[in-house]
C-alpha cells in the first residue's frame, strides 16, 4: 500500500467497508488466508467482503471485528474504535507473533461464547 493509501482507506468519507477490513487485516499483520481461517469462512467469502461483493452475518462481523481488534461501528461505518495505519513501521516478529496469539484467542473465547449462549438458549427451551 501506498502511503497515500494507507491514509485514505481510514477517512470514513472515502473508505467502504472492504477497504476496512482489508486495512485492519494488513495492520494486524494477517493474510487474507489467515483470517479466513480463523474466523471459519471460505478465502473467497473473505476476498468478496474486501472487494464491497458482499457483507457478513452479524455473528461473522462481530468474529471480525474482534479478531482485527476494531469496534463494529468502525467496520461497518468507519466511526468508532478503529485502527491506524502502520505508514512505514514495521513491528517486530514477536510483537507480531504475540499480537496474533491475542487476536486468536479472542476468536476462540467468541465462538466459546457463542457455543453456550446457544447450549444456554436449549436449556431454558426445555425449561431447566
Amino acid at each position: 500500500m501506498s502511503e497515500e493509501m494507507t491514509s485514505d482507506w481510514f477517512d470514513p468519507e472515502t473508505s467502504t467497508f472492504g477497504d476496512r477490513v482489508a486495512g485492519a487485516r494488513e495492520v494486524a499483520g494477517m493474510t487474507q488466508e489467515e483470517l479466513s481461517k480463523r474466523i471459519g469462512v471460505k478465502l473467497i467469502t473473505l476476498q468478496n467482503w474486501e472487494n464491497d461483493m458482499s457483507e457478513p452475518r452479524a455473528n461473522k462481523l462481530s468474529m471480525l471485528a474482534g479478531m482485527l481488534n476494531v469496534s463494529i461501528m468502525w467496520l461497518l461505518e468507519g466511526e468508532g474504535e478503529g485502527v491506524t495505519p502502520l505508514v512505514g513501521a514495521q513491528a517486530d516478529a514477536d510483537m507480531e507473533e504475540i499480537i496474533a496469539e491475542i487476536v486468536d484467542l479472542k476468536a476462540r473465547s467468541m465462538r466459546t461464547a457463542n457455543r453456550l449462549s446457544a447450549l444456554e438458549k436449549r436449556l431454558r427451551a426445555r425449561g431447566a
